[in-house]
């Protein structure tokens, strides 16, 4: 196993330099994102003063994660399958294993990344972003990796058994509807119980909750359920998300 993990690793930094050139376009749409919220800093959300840009900033950011874990891994598999990647994969022992840990490891960085570069743009424009060192710092490391193994494996079923590229529609639609119920742009505290329960059950709308609580003053944490930024269930949730993905990868690639 130690050895198809170190195969796995380096196979996805391999893949990683091959990617570099595709950072433009995971950071394009996020970026334009970014200058819409500037475009709209002035509008407040209520009558608290809380600015409708600086909330949903986080969640541009918590968007760019878990598309690119679900859909971006899911074209990516879709593709190589057909090119006969996957097949080859197969063709070894431990060899699909390997593929999907250096997926894995250059989604993530690459990800991480895009990340970086996007939110340079926002600490440039915004006034309101505060990113304290080292405690900030901390729990980005932990939350965008974290993030990315909740999605990630996902991806990777879905491209397992999604039979072609143009059933990737729907799940395109499904992650606009995942979108409207997770509290990207708005505070999902203000919604009825049922959405925020079905909200609380997807990892977009907690991987918002430790991006905000990473980047925005401790006064919006008022904004969250419950009034605090619960960064112990925001572990939690991804974490059971990260197994559950991580088991059902596991048990499509057996």
């Amino acid at each position: 196993m130690h050895d198809v993990l170190r195969a796995g690793v380096a196979r996805g930094l391999i893949e990683l330099r091959h990617s570099l050139p595709l950072v433009f376009n995971y950071v394009f749409f996020p970026s334009i994102a970014v200058a819409v919220m500037f475009a709209v800093r002035g509008v407040e959300l209520g009558s608290g003063g809380a600015s409708v840009a600086l909330y949903a900033v986080p969640g541009v950011l918590a968007m760019n994660v878990v598309f690119t874990g679900l859909m971006g891994l899911a074209t990516t598999l879709m593709t190589e399958r057909e090119d006969g990647t996957l097949l080859r994969a197969r063709s070894i022992p431990h060899g699909i294993h390997g593929y999907l840990i250096g997926k894995v490891v250059s989604q993530t960085l690459l990800v991480a990344l895009t990340m970086a570069v996007v939110l340079g743009e926002a600490l440039l424009l915004f006034d309101g972003f505060t990113l304290d060192v080292p405690g900030d710092l901390v729990t980005l490391a932990w939350l965008v990796p974290l993030g990315m193994l909740a999605t990630l494996p996902l991806g990777a079923v879905a491209g397992s058994v999604i039979p072609h590229p143009r059933h990737l529609s729907l799940l395109s639609l499904g992650l606009m509807a995942l979108v409207a119920v997770s509290g990207v742009f708005y505070p999902l505290v203000d919604q009825a119980g049922w959405m925020q329960g079905l909200g609380q059950l997807s990892p977009l709308y907690w991987m918002g909750v430790g991006l905000r609580s990473s980047l925005l003053p401790d006064t919006y944490a008022g904004l969250e359920i419950g009034g605090e930024w619960r960064l112990v269930e925001v572990a939690a949730v991804l974490g059971i998300w990260a197994v559950a993905g991580l088991a059902a990868a596991k048990a499509q690639t057996a």
